[in-house]
C-alpha cells in the first residue's frame, strides 16, 4: 500500500505557501541552533502574535478565559504555548509536542588547554553521534557563560561570515593504516573531539603562550575569566545557514533538523489558529530528550503538569482531581522525526514500512528497539482518529518503523506523556542522515506536518 507524493497535488497558490513555511522555518533554525536560543526566538514570535506569559497572569491573578494565548517558559530551555478552549480543561486538551535539543558537542567545565603549540577546548558530545562526522568541518560556538554575581554572557561565534569558525582535526589518511581497520565507533575517540581554538602565543608568556592568548583574546570579547566556564553552558555546532537542496530546491540541508523541524511545524500550526478552539490546544517544546529526557527542563520533569495546573487554578477548574482529569483526558501527538528512506543504505530499512520523502507526515504507531522496547504503542482506536482527522483536512501522510525489526530504534516523549494515561501517537518529519551535523529533509512533509498539526489540536 503505497502512500501518494504531496508534491504533485499542490496548487501554484499552495506551493507558493510551502516556500513561505520553509523560509520560516529556515530563520528559525538559523536563530535557533541551541535550545535556548530557539526558546529565545519562540517567545519573540509568540509575543508578536499575542501571546503572553503565563507568569504575569499568575502574579496579577487574572483569569483565563476562551481565546486568551499564554505561553511558559520553563528555565529558557523549554516552552508551552497555550491557547484556552470553550471546553473546560476537564474535558481534555490537544496536545503537541516536541523536542528542541540536538545532537552536538558540549565545551567541558575545565575545558582550556594547550598541546603540540595549539589551544584545544575540551568537549563531551551530547546524544547520539558518530564522532567521525564531527571532524574536518567548520564549528560554531553558542551558548551562555553565568558570572558568580549572576551575570549572564551570551555566546555566538562562527556565524557570521567574519566570524573566525573552529574545528577539530583528523589524522591524514598517509598515516592512517591502522586507524582505517577500526571499528567506525572507535576511528575517532570521544576524547578526541577537542575542539582546535587557536595556534597563536602571547609574546610575554613562557607557559603554555597559546592558550594563555586564546584566554585573553575571549576575556578581552566577553569580559569572563577562566573560572567562568564552571558555570557556563557552550554548544559546539555545526557552522553555517540552512540551504535549499537540489536542482528543484524541494528540500532542505540543515543542523538540528531532529527535532527542530516537528517544532517549528508546530509553532507554525499554532500561531495559524485564528478561531478560539473548542479544547484548550497546547505546544511544548521540550529540552533532552536526545539524553533520555531526563533533569529539571526535560519531559520527565513536572514543568508541564504544574503549568497545566496553574491555568486551570486561573481558569476556575482548581484541585488535584480535576487535574488528573484534564491529563487523562487529553489527546497527544508527540511530534518527532522519523528515519527516511534511503536508497543508498537500503538493507537497514523494510520497504514497505519506511518514511518516505515528500510522502507526507509520518505517524510511528511503536518506536522501540528489539521487540517494541521503550515504546509507546499507541492504540488502534486513538490511529483510527487521528486517521480521520487526517484525511478530513485533506493532510497527506503516511506511517512507518524506524528501520527493520533489530536493526535499531530509538525513542521519543510519548511513552512519558503516555503514564497520564492520555492517547499518545508518535507523528513526525521523515528525515535522511539523522544525527549527521547536516540532515535533509523536504519541503512537503514540513508542509503537510504544519497543516496535520493544525487539523489535529483542531478536530481531534
Amino acid at each position: 500500500m503505497e502512500r501518494e507524493v504531496a508534491w504533485k497535488s499542490y496548487t501554484d497558490a499552495e506551493r507558493a505557501h510551502l516556500e513561505q513555511v520553509s523560509a520560516r522555518y529556515r530563520a528559525f533554525l538559523d536563530n535557533g541552533k541551541t535550545e535556548r536560543e530557539c526558546v529565545t526566538e519562540v517567545v519573540k514570535l509568540a509575543e508578536a502574535k499575542g501571546y503572553t506569559n503565563l507568569e504575569d497572569k499568575i502574579a496579577r491573578g487574572e483569569a483565563l478565559k476562551a481565546g486568551d494565548k499564554v505561553y511558559s517558559d520553563w528555565m529558557g530551555k523549554s516552552i508551552m504555548l497555550f491557547i484556552i478552549g470553550k471546553a473546560p480543561m476537564e474535558k481534555g486538551i490537544n496536545i503537541l509536542g516536541a523536542h528542541i535539543d540536538s545532537p552536538r558537542m558540549d565545551v567541558k567545565q575545565n575545558p582550556l588547554y594547550e598541546d603540540g603549540g595549539l589551544a584545544y577546548l575540551d568537549t563531551h558530545y551530547y546524544g547520539g553521534i558518530k564522532n567521525y562526522q564531527w571532524v574536518t568541518i567548520p564549528l560554531a560556538l553558542h551558548g551562555v557563560v553565568v558570572k558568580k554575581d549572576g551575570t549572564v554572557v551570551t555566546i555566538s561565534v562562527g556565524e557570521d561570515e567574519n566570524d573566525p569558525v573552529f574545528c577539530v582535526s583528523d589524522l591524514l589518511i598517509h598515516l592512517s593504516h591502522e586507524r582505517m581497520g577500526k571499528p567506525a565507533s572507535d576511528v575517532i575517540e570521544g576524547e578526541q573531539l577537542d575542539v582546535i581554538i587557536g595556534g597563536a602565543p602571547l609574546n610575554d608568556e613562557d607557559k603554555e603562550p597559546v592558550r594563555r592568548n586564546a584566554m585573553k583574546l575571549i576575556a578581552e570579547k566577553y569580559g569572563i575569566e577562566e573560572e567562568d566556564f564552571l558555570s557556563a553552558e557552550i554548544e559546539v555546532v555545526p557552522a553555517g545557514k540552512a540551504r535549499d537542496l537540489g536542482f528543484d530546491r524541494s528540500m532542505i540541508l540543515a543542523y538540528g533538523h531532529d527535532d527542530r523541524v516537528c517544532a517549528y511545524a508546530q509553532v507554525e500550526a499554532m500561531f495559524d489558529i485564528d478561531v478560539v478552539p473548542e479544547k484548550t490546544v497546547c505546544c511544548i517544546l521540550t529540552d533532552k530528550e536526545e539524553i533520555g529526557s531526563v533533569g529539571a527542563t526535560g519531559m520527565r520533569a513536572r514543568f508541564f503538569e504544574n503549568a497545566i495546573a496553574e491555568m486551570m487554578a486561573l481558569h476556575g477548574e482548581e484541585g488535584d482531581l480535576r487535574l488528573r482529569r484534564a491529563l487523562t483526558n487529553s489527546r497527544m501527538l508527540s511530534c518527532d522525526v522519523s528515519a527516511g528512506y534511503d536508497p543508498n543504505f537500503a538493507s537497514a530499512f523494510d520497504k514497505k514500512n519506511s518514511a518516505y520523502l515528500g510522502r507526507g507526515v509520518c505517524f510511528n504507531k511503536y518506536t522501540g528497539s528489539r521487540g517494541k522496547s521503550g515504546s509507546n504503542d499507541a492504540n488502534a482506536e486513538y490511529l483510527a482518529d487521528v486517521r480521520r482527522v487526517m484525511d478530513e483536512g485533506g493532510v497527506f501522510f503516511q506511517t512507518a518503523e524506524l528501520g527493520k525489526v533489530n536493526q535499531g530504534g530509538g525513542g521519543t516523549i510519548a511513552y512519558i506523556c503516555a503514564l497520564y494515561g492520555m492517547n499518545v501517537v508518535d507523528s513526525g518529519v521523515a528525515v535522511l542522515s539523522m544525527h549527521a551535523p547536516w540532515e535533509i529533509i523536504s519541503k512537503a512533509d514540513l508542509y503537510e506536518a504544519y497543516k496535520g498539526y493544525k487539523a489535529f489540536v483542531l478536530n481531534a
